[in-house]
Parts: C-alpha cells; structure tokens; sequence
C-alpha cells in the first residue's frame, strides 16, 4: 500500500522552510491523508498536549503572506480565517499516534523517508559549505602571503643597484 500512496516529489514539493524547520502545513497533510482540514485539525486539538510548539505551530499572518507571495500555494485556504498549523518532522511523527487509518500509516512513513533525505541533503550541503569556507580561508591566508612576498620583491627591485650589494 505504501508506495501506492504517493510519491516522494509531491511529498518534498510541499516541504516549507518556516523558522529555521523543515514543515509541512496542515491543509497538506490534511490532503495526504485523504481527510478534510478541519478533521485533522479536530483531532490535533483532541491531544493538544502531544504537539508542543517545537512540534507544531501556528503561522502568522505575515509568515503566511510570505509563503504565499513567494510560491505556488494559493491565497484562498478554504475559507478560514486564521493562517494554517505548521507541522515540524517530529508533528508530523506525532500525528501517526492521533491518526489511526491505514492511509495515514502509510502516508507518515513516505513522509518520515522524505524528510530523512531531505536531512541526508542538507547535511551534505552543510559538509560542502564548511569544506568550501575552509579552502577560502586557506585562499585569503595564501592571498595575504603573495602579497608580502611581492611587497618585499617590489622593495628590493625599487632599490637602487649599490644598495642591493650590501
């Protein structure tokens, strides 16, 4: 069944970077799981004391405005008037203990691999990123060397030829 559900693009597609975390937002979730929004906002609020706020939380209107002003995600979200949950890789986690259907089973583990590779990505990024700052640091350490050095030949070629003897 799982790899029936979905695949792992459309999955990655609605990753959001919001407050420095990977999140998924709740009316996507909500549509992986083949279940209306306020169904699994319903059961959230059932087990409130399962999603503490590193684990979930709720986008400001500027955060939501950002996201959508700077993606494909539409303005309209079905008619509610506050901005929607935001779900972190350990909410979404959290959610398999609320949501009980196979679906969601299935869903949480395509999710969970995502966001593993997504992990598996950006740490790879990171190990570049510092491998890059160390060879620039090298490069400017080198770059001031070169410059003494043809300081120092400049000094001597600019003497004059009595001088250089001695």
């Amino acid at each position: 069944m799982e790899a029936e559900v979905l695949p792992d693009e459309a999955i990655a597609a609605k990753v959001h970077w919001i407050r420095g975390q990977k999140v998924i937002l709740a009316h996507d979730l909500a549509a992986f799981y083949g279940v209306p929004t306020y169904r699994l906002n319903e059961a959230v609020k059932r087990n409130m004391a399962r999603f503490p706020e590193d684990f979930m939380f709720a986008l400001t209107r500027e955060e939501w405005s950002n996201l959508t002003s700077r993606s494909a995600i539409s303005r309209s979200w079905g008619g509610r008037r506050q901005p929607p949950n935001a779900f972190t890789e350990h909410g979404v986690l959290m959610l398999s203990s609320v949501l009980n259907s196979e679906r969601a089973i299935a869903v949480n583990i395509r999710i969970m691999r995502v966001f593993v590779r997504l992990n598996r990505l950006l740490q790879n990024d990171l190990e570049l990123q510092l491998r890059l700052e160390r060879m620039e640091g090298r490069q400017e350490r080198t770059d001031a060397v070169v410059v003494e050095l043809f300081e120092a030949v400049k000094q001597l070629l600019d003497r004059p030829t009595g001088e250089r003897l001695r």
